[in-house]
């Protein structure tokens, strides 16, 4: 059958109805034993024979007490299938009563030449007089007038394709007579071309029906010129001779122009649709009752990253533990039921897309399989900021919690660890009080390095970058981390030729480097491989790393792995959470991995962890690379040269501390060590010491947060009255303010609460010396 802008012309001609009523005798088509369609001449001799409604060709039969069983036979006869030798319509005459006289019906049947399933049955009452001649031949000369005219073009063609017959509606189409089309040798290809016709491809007799177009013959039979092409929908059939050869072919032709004009205004409305489908930016599918694809458009393609989807069902791409969930909820869409917020998705395959869900039933149709029109919406990346957001809520409740507990505790610890330096002084190895002053010390030691990993991981502590070079680095880290991993555990180092420097703090990278190759080395408790590899890596393009993007840019990568354990799939993405640990209880404090995110973020770096249960991890460290000044590089040989071994020095020190017994500890250290030490106790007693001895005055060592007149503060009001004054901060929780006054100026310098007695003194010669 023909078909019309991708819709078979069927719903437009209805053709078993059509064929009911082209007979202007008593007709009837049935399909599998049921009765489809009926003329009003079928009713009328139904209701002459006493039989009531249209029934089926059998119950009228036995209404008029006619043999029934004519049915069956004509059926067996009829022929089964295309390109059977048999005749297409077979028929039987049969007698029957009909109000006191009796009548004998001419009973046809033919299988419907396009619907092998339909059966057209023609009832003809024979005439018995001249009246019923006479109503015969008016019958006859209707059907022909009705033939002729019908508002569709009829023909019928040799196997030649030469005219055999033609109405009226199909000659006046071609600009001429039916009897201009007959006899007169004139083709069917002269009239008829394929619509979407190729070079040298002419119509055959036999083609199977279609689109096509119809030429008019050059004149017309009045002379005009033709009109031009008409576009048709042709169903045409064979019909055999008694040797199975074809005898003719006849068709039904209908003019398509009308319907294409009445859809003209529509066309256009369509293809826009279609561009908006196509080029939507959301996903759009159409799914029948059963959940399979039928039709999407290029942004699912994209999301779902397949071009196989057609016939797929969708529930077969999402994740496996989210088809359930997607199918109850498609369905209960369909159902009728709403939701407050849509379904939210993870696609299979490698990119991982999230989506949330939105769909809603078309039209309803008869037959109860109404398509589904599903939304997806890409929630990727608002996922992977919801992601970072609640990481940085997290971090900085912890942020607040470290600060607020850092500044006390600190100088809690920063007391205990000085007095038994000062103890330490006194009391040598040989000693019985050595060893008790030592674990107090300790254990003093290991409250401040826990109260340090908290402001690791919340960013809070203060770096003192500089410029370094990784592999000199690692070099003086080697022996340390083969101590610390073990005699069972092989440490391979390989360095980068040619590495870039970057500016970083170096003992926090350091801390970084332990902590890691800590972390393998409880990964491999039978013994293993621990491989740290440095390269310089540039990417010219933003690279996606994990909730995180790599900026363009050059970069020193530092790669630690092991093959350990590995780290399970439900747990990689938490390893950099606070107090996250699969160690035993009293193993580990959960806080090694999450310091080395912390200093990463704060150095302005990145950090990747791959790893496959039961085949070890990576962690990929992407520090950015430093191209420093002459100035600095300067600088950095300076630092390399000087080591200090003697700690004692000479010069005027204003200190300021308002924990008093923080100030006694580093009071009596300095003065042990030669200098000269003014006691102040906040930043308002220290301005009210006399001019003289502030103008003296060589180095300001300064608490940070103290009540009114913080540490930066103090400064700034000194520098004032001496420009060139050196200043030294102490704190154990660094505010934004000091950590950009160490930036900015030369002059600023930080020691990190808790310190011990060494670490002050040695700490003040360094800026004391500079």
């Amino acid at each position: 059958m023909a078909r019309l802008g991708g819709y078979r012309l069927g719903w437009l001609i209805r053709p078993e109805r059509m064929l009911a009523a082209a007979s202007p005798f008593p007709r009837l088509v049935m399909r599998a034993g049921a009765v489809v369609a009926a003329n009003d001449a079928y009713a009328a001799l139904a209701g002459r024979l006493g039989a009531s409604g249209i029934p089926a060709l059998e119950q009228l039969l036995r209404a008029g007490g006619g043999d029934a069983e004519v049915v069956r036979r004509l059926q067996d006869m009829l022929p089964s299938g295309t390109g059977t030798a048999r005749t297409s319509a077979v028929h039987e005459d049969v007698r029957v009563a009909a109000g006191g006289e009796t009548l004998t019906l001419r009973i046809s049947a033919m299988t419907h030449p396009a619907r092998r399933r339909c059966t057209i049955w023609d009832v003809l009452p024979l005439p018995a007089d001249g009246r019923e001649v006479d109503d015969l031949r008016r019958q006859r000369d209707e059907l022909a007038a009705f033939i002729d005219n019908a508002p569709v073009g009829l023909y019928s063609v040799a196997p030649d394709g030469r005219f055999l017959f033609a109405n009226r509606t199909f000659a006046a189409w071609t600009g001429r007579r039916p009897e201009d089309l007959v006899g007169e040798n004139v083709m069917l290809a002269d009239v008829l071309q394929h619509a979407q016709a190729r070079e040298g491809q002419a119509m055959t007799p036999d083609w199977e029906g279609g689109e096509a177009k119809l030429r008019p013959l050059a004149q017309s039979a009045a002379g005009e010129a033709g009109a031009g092409f008409r576009l048709v929908g042709v169903s045409q059939t064979m019909v055999p001779a008694p040797n199975g050869q074809p005898a003719r072919y006849s068709a039904v032709v209908h003019d398509l122009g009308l319907e294409l004009r009445q859809r003209g205004t529509l066309r256009p409305v369509e293809a826009e649709f279609r561009r908006f489908f196509d080029q939507a930016p959301i996903g759009i599918l159409v799914l029948d009752a059963a959940g399979t694809i039928r039709d999407a458009n290029a942004a699912f393609a994209a999301l779902c990253g397949r071009e196989d989807w057609l016939g797929e069902r969708l529930a077969a791409l999402v994740r496996e533990e989210d088809a359930l969930a997607l199918t109850r909820h498609l369905i209960a869409l369909r159902r009728g039921k709403t939701f407050d917020r849509p379904l939210e998705i993870h696609l299979a395959g490698p990119r991982n897309r999230v989506v949330e869900v939105f769909a809603a039933s078309a039209a309803e149709r008869d037959d109860g399989q109404s398509p589904q029109l599903v939304y997806l919406v890409d929630t990727t990346e608002q996922r992977n900021l919801q992601t970072q957001f609640h990481q940085s809520q997290k971090m900085q409740a912890v942020g607040q919690l470290a600060g607020g507990i850092a500044h006390d505790f600190n100088n809690l610890l920063t007391a205990m660890i000085g007095f038994c330096d000062l103890l330490l002084q006194r009391h040598q190895p040989g000693d019985q009080s050595f060893a008790d002053v030592m674990q107090i010390k300790q254990n003093a030691s290991r409250a401040a390095n826990l109260v340090r990993q908290l402001l690791a991981f919340s960013r809070q502590q203060t770096l003192v970058p500089k410029v370094l070079d990784v592999t000199d680095v690692l070099a003086d880290l080697r022996n340390l981390i083969g101590r610390l991993i073990g005699e069972t555990i092989t440490l391979k180092m390989t360095h980068g030729r040619d590495l870039g420097l970057v500016r970083v703090d170096q003992g926090q990278l350091e801390q970084v480097i332990i902590n890691l190759a800590v972390n393998a080395r409880d990964a491999m408790s039978e013994g293993g491989e621990l491989r740290i590899r440095t390269s310089n890596w540039q990417t010219d393009t933003a690279m996606p790393s994990g909730t995180e993007i790599i900026p363009p840019g050059e970069y020193v990568l530092i790669e630690v792995a092991d093959n350990g354990h590995g780290i399970a799939p439900e747990n990689i993405g938490k390893i950099f959470d606070p107090f996250f640990t699969t160690k035993a209880v009293g193993a580990g404090t959960g806080l090694g991995l999450s310091t080395v995110y912390g200093i990463i973020k704060q150095t302005g770096g990145f950090i990747q962890v791959e790893s496959e249960e039961g085949s070890g991890a990576c962690f990929r460290i992407f520090l950015p690379r430093h191209r420093p000044s002459a100035a600095e590089l300067a600088a950095a040989r300076d630092d390399a040269r000087h080591v200090s071994q003697d700690l004692t020095g000479q010069g005027l020190v204003l200190l300021v501390e308002d924990e008093d017994a923080v100030r006694s500890f580093a009071a009596r250290a300095l003065r042990n060590k030669g200098y000269t030490v003014i006691e102040a106790a906040s930043g308002e007693q220290a301005l009210a010491l006399p001019a003289e001895q502030l103008d003296r005055v060589e180095l300001l060592i300064s608490d940070v947060v103290m009540p009114n007149l913080d540490g930066p503060s103090l400064a700034a009001e000194l520098r004032r009255r001496r420009a060139a004054l050196k200043v030294l901060f102490i704190s154990g929780y660094a505010e934004d303010s000091l950590r950009n006054n160490l930036a900015k100026s030369p002059h600023v310098n930080f020691l990190p609460k808790p310190f011990s007695l060494s670490q002050l003194a040695g700490k003040v010669k360094d800026v004391m010396g500079t």
